[in-house]
């Protein structure tokens, strides 16, 4: 187990040129490998520089990286003007769709007392180590595994990516519900920010007790922020096949992603690009990652120019619109009573992260949902023109800003960080 590639810092704005060398230097300590499987994120990730990366891995490997299989987890799959605008010129055809319905094969099993024992005696069922068939041996292949991503905080496993690329990225229905369960009943607030989680452990035992069956994972990590005129750049780079690269990535992404604020939001606005955000199963990305920084009774207005639907997938979708965002104790109620909603648990998890819980009013000002069908899910509505017009994107800053003698707070883009009042992050 080794760390093939280190580098970064709060302050470092890698070039292309830069990445390129340290990815390169990386993965010549790998040796020569004969068929490549490349397991980047979807466009929902585009901001993360993993499809520069990839395209250079493709670059360095030439024809023997035979398929690159985008993370999809339960998200649509991807559109050949998407893969274009991300991967550059990696040629559409070594692109495979990851269907977490289908296409899946279940490595091994975590025991229920581990479960247990994780989740402080909340949950008790077993947990599936289910990947997409490609990433078997014996039916992918392969002999390198790339996994390509940004840490950054997240709502369900507390840092994104890492193993969670492979187990819930290319995971099957019950993995993915159940690692979203158990991330929404320990309590996302508990969790976002933190290397080490309930989640986290149950990935890892995953990757210990179970990796064998696929070949050498090597893991491709960015840390990715914004400098300060406002440009997205690359702060760190980390390639390895074992938790030393994700953990040192994951503490650089603190310092990078996550802003500690010495005040409460009692009015915050948040942008969500319209290529990017198509639904509120992503665009609550909003809700998750203000929540810590909202006062009681705060205002959070989502300006969601490209939202149309609530879920990527079609069950969910029908299950978000049949109970809505209606807080973790009437959601908990509802999977007791309702097979469809206790079938799909990473939908039930999904209410819970989008609620307030009463605490703060969520407004969202989508592009192309009526205002029935966000009432009906629990947000309050609000008028996409109207809202953008007096809180205009082209002149607002991210951080705090003056509007009609009203301060609100601004975040261009939610998934790059996360955001707390400090009085309310205390570990």
């Amino acid at each position: 187990m080794s760390l093939f590639f280190a580098a970064g810092s709060a302050e470092t704005e890698m070039s292309a040129a830069e990445v390129r060398a340290g990815l390169f230097e990386g993965l010549r300590k790998l040796g020569r490998r004969n068929k490549v499987l490349a397991v980047p994120p979807d466009f929902t990730r585009f901001h993360s520089k993993s499809g520069e990366l990839t395209e250079m891995a493709w670059e360095f490997y030439g024809d023997a990286m035979t398929d690159v299989l985008p993370s999809l987890g339960t998200h649509v799959a991807m559109t050949d003007a998407q893969i274009d605008k991300m991967f550059g010129k990696i040629p559409n055809e070594l692109f495979r769709v990851h269907d977490w319905r289908n296409d899946i094969v279940t490595l091994g099993e975590i025991p229920g007392e581990f479960m247990y024992e994780v989740s402080e005696g909340k949950l008790d069922y077993s947990w599936p180590a289910q990947v997409n068939k490609l990433l078997v041996k014996k039916e992918g292949g392969h002999d390198l595994i790339l996994s390509i991503g940004q840490v950054v905080p997240h709502e369900v496993v507390g840092m994104a990516n890492g193993n969670k690329n492979i187990f819930v990225g290319t995971g099957g229905v019950m993995g993915i519900h159940r690692s979203h369960f158990l991330g929404a009943v320990y309590g996302m607030e508990r969790m976002m920010g933190r290397a080490d989680t309930p989640v986290r452990r149950v990935l890892n035992y995953a990757s210990e007790h179970f990796g064998d069956k696929m070949p050498q994972i090597v893991y491709v990590q960015t840390v990715v922020s914004k400098n300060h005129a406002g440009e997205l750049v690359m702060r760190g780079l980390f390639i390895g096949d074992d938790t030393e690269c994700f953990e040192r990535a994951a503490a650089l992404s603190l310092q990078c992603n996550f802003l500690m604020m010495d005040r409460e939001i009692k009015k915050a606005v948040v942008l969500l690009d319209p290529h990017e955000f198509h639904t509120t199963w992503l665009g609550n990305k909003s809700v998750y990652r203000t929540r810590m920084a909202l006062a009681d009774d705060a205002e959070l207005i989502v300006l969601a120019p490209g939202v149309r639907e609530f879920g990527e997938d079609k069950t969910i979708d029908g299950l978000i619109r049949r109970y809505g965002y209606c807080g973790t104790r009437a959601t908990l109620e509802a999977v007791k009573n309702d097979p469809d909603l206790a079938a799909n648990l990473s939908a039930a998890a999904h209410l819970i992260h989008g609620s307030s819980e009463g605490r703060f009013t969520i407004r969202y000002c989508p592009g192309h949902l009526t205002r029935s069908e966000v009432e009906g899910v629990h947000f309050a509505y609000g008028d996409l023109a109207e809202y953008t017009a007096k809180f205009d994107p082209d002149k607002l800053t991210d951080g705090w800003n003056v509007v009609d003698g009203e301060e609100i707070f601004y975040i261009s883009n939610p998934a790059l960080g996360l955001w707390a009042y400090k009085g309310r992050f205390r570990d």
